[in-house]
């Protein structure tokens, strides 16, 4: 859309900058901070957006960015879909409004995010993306799980072991010499695509 929206209007594309699987309330995003450095250093003249909220939906960067740096920089921001556009005068307070909308929509979605993942724990269901060692997912109910006997062997032996005044260090050595995998290992080898963070 935005490529096309770019012929009609006769400009040439310098890059694409696409932050996919990332929130656009991430500061940290490569290509959000890629275009502000290559905006810095003047290397093109338009941002151009589906929507405002696409660039960011924090008001505070709206202000440093589209209303403050990008005119100093000599940079016109638009966004197609909700007629943001800083050639036009006339529409700095809708473009504020949209950010302050987007704001609070940010808001929202994390008091609601925050309210469902509360009421599924204290329902007793599992909200996170792997089970804990000793457990696995339930295939016939969301949230649920079910002890992994495999696993929940290996568990109790530390339990056991513990309790028998055996430290961390002596237990973790007993198991790496049976070559039980420790439980990011185990997870891999069970087809699961987890990261130690």
């Amino acid at each position: 859309m935005l490529a096309e929206y770019a012929a009609e209007q006769g400009w040439e594309i310098y890059d694409i900058y696409s932050d996919d699987d990332y929130t656009d309330s991430d500061r940290r995003r490569p290509e959000f901070n890629r275009l502000i450095n290559d905006a810095e250093a003047r290397k093109f003249d338009i941002v151009l957006c589906k929507t405002q909220s696409r660039f960011t939906r924090e008001l505070e960067l709206v202000e440093r960015y589209i209303h403050g740096l990008f005119p100093i920089w000599g940079i016109r921001f638009i966004s197609v879909v909700d007629n943001a556009d800083t050639a036009n005068k006339g529409n700095k307070k809708s473009r504020q409004i949209n950010g302050l909308v987007n704001e609070w929509y940010l808001e929202d979605m994390s008091d609601n995010i925050r309210s469902v993942l509360t009421n599924r724990r204290k329902s007793g269901l599992h909200i996170g993306a792997f089970a804990l060692y000793g457990y696995k997912k339930d295939p016939d109910k969301k949230g649920h799980l079910i002890i992994d006997e495999e696993a929940a062997a290996v568990v109790r032996e530390v339990f056991s072991l513990f309790a028998k005044g055996y430290g961390k260090t002596a237990i973790a050595r007993m198991l790496n010499d049976r070559g039980i995998p420790n439980p990011t290992e185990y997870k891999r080898l069970h087809g699961l695509r987890y990261v130690q963070p």
